[in-house]
């Protein structure tokens, strides 16, 4: 059996102020670096989120950033490569017609040759055709006072 005695009473009051003393000296002193450790846990679990969301803004920000760059350089390859069709198209255009003027001007060239190689000929034909008619007729014509005749000649040759 349990007796209450003196020696239990004061062991227990003793247990008592001990309990008391812990709860208002040594609970305190460990409370306060427990709880300034707690709240800076919370506080870099709090900035690590908020690191977190500022990195996920600025991955969706720099996306966009992408996303328009890459639209802008796909206008400006579509606008260089109009432009340079255009530039394409129009080099054709003036290289066509130097080419028609200068197949133009061989036709004209090789016509006035042509007229002036026919002139030669006739003048040619019309002077062996005289000396020829002189020969044959034994006297010299000519050429002055038989005009009109070398004329016809010459434009029946």
């Amino acid at each position: 059996m349990l007796s209450i005695n003196a020696t239990f009473i004061g062991q227990f009051i003793v247990l008592l102020v001990l309990l008391w003393f812990i709860y208002k000296v040594v609970v305190p002193m460990l409370a306060g670096p427990i709880e300034d450790r707690q709240r800076r846990i919370a506080q870099g679990l709090a900035a690590g989120e908020k690191g977190e969301q500022a990195l996920t803004e600025a991955r969706t920000s720099a996306d966009a950033i992408i996303r328009e760059a890459r639209d802008r350089a796909s206008q400006i390859i579509d606008h260089a490569q109009h432009r340079a069709n255009e530039l394409v198209e129009e080099a054709k255009g003036e290289a066509s017609t130097e080419g028609a003027r200068l197949v133009a001007a061989a036709h004209q060239q090789i016509e006035l040759d042509t007229t002036r190689a026919r002139e030669s000929l006739r003048r040619e034909v019309a002077g062996i055709a005289v000396g020829a008619a002189s020969k044959l007729l034994g006297k010299e014509i000519d050429a002055s006072k038989h005009a009109d005749l070398l004329s016809q000649l010459a434009t029946q040759i």
